[in-house]
């Protein structure tokens, strides 16, 4: 039997904030498409005091961001970008051309082309997060895109040098300091200085979340997220320390990101819930972290492992931290998550900043129908087809009869005019 023995937020409360968001892009997007770079300017002053003579950085202004950042962290950008680099070239090798002959006569085959252009957006604000530029701009460069440009708000009123630094580094081809709805809805519609880009990805807070989710149609998107969410599933192997700090540390994300301990072990619930408490007078962002635990945070014990995956699934967090005596029971059953981090001796932080798997992933039950952010989310799997004319004629006749069943009266003569012109050469060709 499941208990809840810490509650969070009503699924209302939720909806109703959500509400107040999709109405407020709603008029943004309207805004931008109506009065292009004008609209940008006055969103940015608006929201980030930040309108430069231009917004997008040149060469020299780029270079003096990279001048400016430590050498050690460069070399810390690189190492982190290497690893996201190995594993998307890894996941590219996995994905092949394919072309066989499937009926005698009859060849069909996928290519994997890049989309022509990509818009990342890197999230500022109070956490700069840096390593949101090479979970886009990397794996994009990976797959090919020719054009990609990246986003990122202002700093303490000016380009964040390191974001800027790992931007370049990472491949981006153009790069703006803009931020927000403005900057997603900018690079999705289009403005006098702004190409429009075929797809948008990267995290955001909940505003650049509704803004790709509106904008989804129009350009494509990775993948629809909100706020940052984590679920630590634990037995009494683990110990309170550890999985308060695995929850604390994903929490400090936003107020609204949930964080779940899913447990077999009542007390080691209870004596997490306790060991919170505690950190959060010590922890640098418990205003937030804290803030996120009191309103989302949940506690939930179950009676058996069995139970733990059920409800699992049923969450479909975007982050589950598994630390029990059999980890791997939850990889090979487990089917709704973001990302699996498997014993303690890793964690979320990791995949967030240096591991190499991705680290934009789904939110808000998604990953009951999707992963998260990888090489295959820029390239599109093509169909083609080629035939005979021996083959042409016996499949038009197939095809005539099914469209004719259908109704569909022009494709029937498609079918039959291949059947007149090509016949005659299947025959031949069987008579021989």
């Amino acid at each position: 039997m499941i208990r809840v023995i810490k509650q969070g937020i009503s699924a209302d409360a939720a909806e109703e904030m959500d509400a107040q968001v999709r109405s407020t892009v709603e008029g943004i997007l309207a805004d931008i498409k109506a009065r292009g770079d004008a609209a940008v300017r006055e969103l940015s002053e608006k929201f980030d005091s930040y309108s430069p003579e231009r917004y997008r950085l040149t060469e020299e202004e780029i270079e003096a961001c990279v001048a400016r950042v430590p050498e050690q962290t460069l070399d810390d950008i690189r190492f982190a970008q290497a690893q996201v680099r190995n594993f998307a070239e890894i996941q590219r090798a996995s994905m092949k051309d394919v072309e066989e002959e499937t009926f005698p006569g009859v060849v069909l085959g996928h290519k994997n082309i890049p989309v022509g252009s990509v818009g990342c957006y890197v999230p500022g604000g109070r956490y700069p997060m840096v390593a949101s530029a090479h979970m886009s701009v990397v794996t994009a460069k990976v797959a090919g895109v020719p054009r990609i440009i990246a986003c990122a708000p202002p700093h303490e009123g000016k380009p964040h040098d390191a974001i800027v630094a790992a931007m370049h580094l990472g491949g981006a081809d153009e790069i703006y300091c803009l931020g927000g709805v403005q900057a997603v809805g900018a690079m999705a519609l289009g403005t006098e200085t702004v190409d429009p880009v075929d797809i948008l990805v990267g995290p955001g807070n909940a505003y650049v979340a509704e803004a790709k989710r509106q904008l989804y149609g129009r350009v494509g998107i990775d993948l629809f997220a909100g706020p940052t969410e984590t679920l630590v599933i634990a037995d009494d192997s683990c110990d309170a320390e550890m999985a308060a700090t695995d929850l604390l540390g994903q929490a400090e994300h936003g107020p609204n990101s949930p964080a779940i301990l899913l447990t077999d072990s009542e007390q080691l619930g209870r004596d997490t819930m306790t060991e919170i408490e505690r950190q959060l007078e010590i922890l640098p962002t418990a205003d937030v972290a804290g803030r996120a635990w009191q309103d989302y945070g949940q506690v939930i014990v179950c009676d058996s492992r069995e139970e733990m995956l059920a409800e699992a699934d049923r969450i479909a967090s975007e982050h589950v931290q598994v630390m029990t005596r059999d980890d791997d029971y939850f990889l090979d059953n487990m089917r709704n998550y973001g990302a699996l981090f498997l014993g303690p001796e890793t964690n979320v932080s990791y995949g967030d900043k240096v591991i190499g798997t991705n680290h934009t992933l789904p939110t808000k039950l998604a990953a009951r129908y999707t992963g998260g952010l990888w090489v295959g989310k820029f390239l599109k799997t093509c169909t083609y087809q080629r035939v005979t004319p021996e083959a042409t004629a016996t499949i038009g006749e197939y095809c005539s009869r099914l469209c004719e069943l259908e109704g569909f009266a022009g494709h029937k003569a498609q079918a039959d005019l291949r059947v007149q012109r090509y016949a005659h050469l299947r025959d031949k060709a069987k008579a021989s």
